[in-house]
């Protein structure tokens, strides 16, 4: 899942290198913080979070298998 992720927002910002996926995980859920470059926050997040959404959407679609809650936070 976190290739998955990592994959996903490294084809998206325009500084793939300062992408860094980490997972932190609670129990039953998992989330995992995503940090890029300052300039890219706003292309990972998109016009009114719409690619941030999406992403959240299909880490939660590959987990259904896991029958885990999984998170996806985006930081600066």
């Amino acid at each position: 899942m976190k290739n998955l992720i990592e994959i996903l927002v490294k084809a998206l910002v325009d500084d793939p290198d300062s992408v860094v996926v980490r997972e932190v995980n609670e129990g039953r859920s998992t989330t995992y913080e995503v940090t890029v470059a300052e300039d890219d926050l706003g292309k990972v997040i998109g016009k009114n979070g719409r690619v941030a959404n999406a992403l959240r959407t299909v880490a939660k679609a590959a987990a259904l298998k896991s029958r885990k809650n999984i998170y996806v936070r985006i930081l600066p």
